[in-house]
């Protein structure tokens, strides 16, 4: 199948009566067929054409996670035009403006939770002609129309024009644009990655090629739908598979809509689902919070528990092998008494998650092995649409990102693009039907990102004699000494805050330095807590000055002597730390939208405490700065 059309048509022949939607707007979720779908499709299609949509238009869509996401960005591709998702993490209006702007979006379809964030926009973008309204809210103004307004126009533009309608839908070819989606734009303006209809049939058919997806699967989609991860490994991947996939209920605020996952985990009854780490460790956190809870015993039992499973399933290739056999019982005694009821947190029926958007600390890969609920690493990225590998029920080893999708190409490259042999470390570069266009309205950047069809994806890594990837991090975020040896930190960072209750994020920060420096944002509450048990007040000097050195010992763990001290090599632990009075957010925007570090913008704001963390006074923890930051830090404010 070439287009996704064709790929929703033959999904509907096969599983007509099958659900494909499930949304709870009430009480209860309610399913939706793949029928009843399609026809709301061609109605809204429909009603886009009637209101003047051509081929090749382009049309924004903007909401969260419901069943008329999917018929929005079905009905923009059966009439020819490029759908522009976008997230609805997009709080700043400039935002939200450039991608509108730089896409040339005719129109968009919004819902009645975000339609705040256009409400002065709409009247500044000239070519923007109208805002559809998938909710009534207020009186409408001039550029507005309802949902049910344009399916309504469909409807009787199909009684005089069904033959236009099913020539523009037929006449669709693997080669026309899908969707224009945007990066997080963390270096300089956001750039729109153009993915063609084969572009995203072709990474159905490769993602299916590392585990089946057989039709009884259902998933709670709990990532964004405009997520490359969640809409191919989500929304066309169940598609293809005649499954299911229900939406989160939607609260009056995102934090209420946050707060109904986990009763909507267990009403859904996943059978797998898709993750990221911040969400990944939320889950965790969780866990372990409900385990204290039920008292000591217990949770001595799930410590027990987890250290057998640890030992007895290894990196899971080589689960249960060799000695490992023995622990099998006592696995099987920890799983049914613990193990069973930590299961039915998440409906029962979840076998395993998919971890993708970053990578994923090896340690909180085993934890979820040891529940029974394995989280298998994967690894894409927009570009290629996204999937490259993953690890899966029947092929995996923990710590890796799995092995490649079928028809892709990969090769680990040097500086100088030549070829390097299987364990070696170098840039992963792709080719394969799944990589994208190119970058809408930017020859620059697809010439320097595509040569000769080979997708460079600026990532580290190398493949293992058994076939699996393993990533390594962004070039970009490499650590770098004086003498041009490279690291790449990411796992070290991972270490500190997973490791540490007292670190909360930690960016380590060496460009041909002479040693690595880091910076920290301490744990608040967890340093309140601890100083509290030392009877030592937060605003005292000697209390201030307890926290630092608490903070320097923690990270100190890693040396030789010390508890990590085989984890890392030494050269790479900070010899310098700069404690800051404020974290890395979305808000000011440290974070992009999957909540990854934006180390420039760090770089950027921090460079005055960066060259400052290179001089002598500074490698002492308790130096003016700190003592300053920490000083803001437990101040109330």
């Amino acid at each position: 199948m070439q287009t996704i059309i064709e790929l929703f048509e033959e999904s509907v022949k096969k599983y007509g009566n099958n659900p494909l939607m499930l949304e709870k707007n009430g009480s209860v979720y309610e399913s939706t067929t793949y029928n009843d779908i399609r026809k709301a499709v061609i109605e809204f299609a429909a009603g886009l054409m009637s209101l003047g949509i051509s081929k090749g238009d382009r049309i924004a869509l903007l909401s969260e996670g419901r069943n008329d996401w999917v018929i929005s960005e079905l009905a923009v591709l059966y009439t020819g035009a490029i759908n522009i998702p976008l997230s609805v993490k997009l709080g700043d209006a400039s935002e939200i403006r450039f991608r509108l702007a730089h896409s040339g979006s005719k129109m968009i379809i919004i819902s009645g939770g975000q339609a705040h964030k256009i409400k002065e926009l709409k009247h500044e973008l000239k070519e923007l002609e109208k805002v559809i309204l998938l909710d009534k809210s207020g009186d409408p103004e001039e550029k507005d129309i309802l949902y049910r307004e344009v399916r309504e126009k469909g409807r009787n533009f199909l009684e005089t024009s069904s033959g236009k309608f099913n020539e523009r839908w037929k006449g669709i070819t693997g080669d026309d644009f899908a969707n224009i989606c945007y990066t997080s734009g963390t270096t300089a303006d956001p750039k729109g990655i153009i993915l063609s209809h084969r572009n995203y049939t072709a990474n159905v058919e490769q993602a299916r090629s590392l585990m089946d997806v057989p039709e009884w699967y259902t998933t709670l989609l709990i990532l964004p739908w405009d997520h490359a991860f969640a809409h191919t490994a989500g929304i066309y991947t169940l598609i293809a598979s005649g499954a299911s996939m229900a939406s989160i209920q939607v609260g009056k605020t995102p934090l209420e809509t946050l707060k109904n996952v986990p009763q909507n985990i267990r009403e859904i009854r996943p059978v797998f689902l898709l993750s990221v780490p911040a969400l990944a460790k939320n889950f965790r956190k969780n866990i372990e919070s409900g385990i204290r809870q039920k008292g000591r015993i217990v949770k001595k039992l799930f410590d027990l528990g987890l250290a057998a499973a640890y030992r007895y399933n290894g990196i899971g290739w080589n689960r249960g092998k060799g000695f490992r056999i023995l622990l099998k019982p006592l696995v099987m005694l920890f799983d049914t008494i613990i193990f069973t009821k930590v299961r039915e947190n998440f409906g029962g029926r979840l076998r395993f998650f998919i971890g993708g958007g970053a990578l994923l600390d090896i340690e909180l890969q085993r934890f979820f092995y040891a529940l029974g609920i394995p989280m298998f690493q994967g690894y894409g990225l927009s570009e290629a649409s996204p999937i490259i590998s993953s690890n899966s029920e029947s092929r995996h080893k923990l710590g890796s990102s799995g092995y490649l999708v079928s028809n892709l190409e990969l090769k680990i490259i040097d500086e100088n693009k030549r070829e390097l042999p299987v364990g070696e470390k170098g840039e992963i570069v792709v080719r394969g039907e799944n990589v994208m266009k190119g970058y809408w309205n930017n020859l620059e950047a697809t010439e320097s990102t595509i040569v000769d069809g080979w997708l460079y994806t600026g990532d580290m890594g190398y493949m293992d004699n058994d076939g699996f990837l393993y990533v390594l991090g962004r070039f970009k975020s490499l650590l770098i000494s004086d003498d041009g040896e490279k690291y790449s930190p990411e796992g070290i960072e991972e270490a500190f805050t997973e490791q540490s209750r007292y670190i909360d994020q930690c960016m380590l920060y060496n460009n041909q330095n002479p040693y690595t420096i880091a910076l920290v944002v301490p744990n608040r509450e967890a340093l309140k807590r601890w100083i509290a048990e030392k009877n030592l007040g937060t605003e005292t000097s000697e209390g201030q000055e307890a926290m630092l050195k608490l903070i320097e010992m923690e990270l100190n763990e890693y040396r030789v002597g010390r508890k990590f001290e085989k984890m890392f090599p030494q050269r790479w632990l900070p010899a310098s730390i700069g404690v800051l009075d404020e974290g890395f957010t979305e808000g000011n925007q440290l974070l992009n939208s999957t909540m990854k570090m934006v180390r420039g913008k760090i770089t950027e704001k921090y460079k005055s405490r960066i060259d400052y963390l290179y001089s002598p006074e500074a490698k002492d923890i308790l130096n003016e700065k700190n003592l300053e930051a920490i000083y803001n830090l437990m101040s109330e404010r």
